[in-house]
């Protein structure tokens, strides 16, 4: 009798211990959790967080002072051919940008056959390396990269954009031929339209910027005696004029181009009346080969950026007034 009494007392008893246990396992994994996402949150070394989307490296800065209650303006920032997301995100002067102006900047990692993610190149259709002959949709992956920013972050969908260098300019260049539902504008540098076909879902605006004496993406079409070694990985890059000309028809401009700035060593031209109220406009600089102009530092063995210009200072005030915030 007594040893039934001790069954019934431990049959009654087990429910609740092990509804106890299931308690305190759901209360340890929501502590994990928060540990986890606090970790994530906080800043690495630079002040970069570091995401994954779809297996790759996304460095992202929140600018400083920013209210996460406020929707923020986003841009995605995609390296050369041939480089990385550290890279880009270190050398060309975009974080400090981020902060003078409000923005998140998001430096996504091209793709890349090494586990460490260098000399990753973007499928921008004619090039580059073996995300073109991979077949890589690096237009989903970027597709990704926005959604998955503005599940973690406030972002402003209506100011999402992207810019780029070289390979990672044409690669914005493909963005605005086949993501325009996502971003508002774009802007390209030393990297022309690599597209065979391009049929934009709105007008989007676009600015382009390029060096007369470029050495990789020739400015008056080809590719240069400094482009990638193996000319199979690259393309006969389409000239700047071309580009700036399909632009102008994709967009349907009818207005001349006007002259909106004339400085020593660098010009700049908009074309306006375009469906939509968007423009497509050029700046060139008389040197700085293949380089971001004004950045604080290039690549080992390649010229200096032309001081004659800072791309991001006009890469940031075409995406405001793009965004009707001139």
């Amino acid at each position: 009798m007594r040893r039934a009494l001790c069954w019934l007392a431990l049959a009654l008893l087990l429910p609740a211990a092990q509804a106890q246990d299931t308690l305190r396992d759901r209360l340890k994994a929501r502590l994990e959790q928060r540990r986890a996402d606090k970790a994530a949150d906080a800043p690495a070394a630079g002040g970069l967080q570091e995401l994954q989307v779809q297996g790759r490296k996304v460095l992202v800065h929140l600018p400083a002072g920013r209210d996460a209650t406020q929707p923020a303006p986003l841009v995605l920032a995609l390296h050369g051919g041939g480089g990385h997301a550290e890279h880009m995100a270190e050398n060309y002067g975009l974080q400090r940008k981020a902060d003078e102006a409000g923005f998140i900047v998001a430096f996504p990692n091209g793709y890349s056959k090494f586990p460490g993610g260098k000399f990753a190149t973007w499928n921008a259709g004619g090039c580059c390396g073996d995300a073109r002959d991979k077949g890589v949709d690096d237009v989903g992956f970027l597709r990704e990269v926005v959604k998955a920013l503005s599940q973690r972050y406030r972002v402003d969908a209506s100011r999402v954009f992207a810019t780029g260098m070289s390979n990672g300019g044409m690669m914005s260049h493909r963005l605005a031929c086949e993501a325009a539902d996502v971003f508002r504008a774009v802007a390209a540098v030393a990297g022309t339209d690599a597209t065979d076909r391009c049929t934009p879902s709105r007008p989007i605006a676009v600015l382009h910027i390029h060096a007369r004496d470029d050495t990789h993406v020739l400015f008056n079409g080809g590719a240069g005696a400094d482009a990638f070694r193996d000319k199979s990985k690259v393309m006969d890059f389409v000239s700047v004029p071309d580009t700036i000309s399909r632009w102008v028809q994709r967009n349907h401009c009818t207005a001349a181009p006007q002259r909106t700035l004339d400085a020593p060593g660098a010009t700049c031209e908009a074309n306006r009346g375009c469906a939509g109220g968007v423009g497509v406009q050029l700046c060139v600089t008389d040197t700085g080969g293949h380089s971001w102009p004004g950045a604080p530092a290039q690549r080992r063995g390649k010229a200096a950026g032309s001081a004659a210009l800072d791309a991001n200072d006009q890469i940031w005030r075409f995406f405001e007034a793009a965004a009707g915030r001139p």
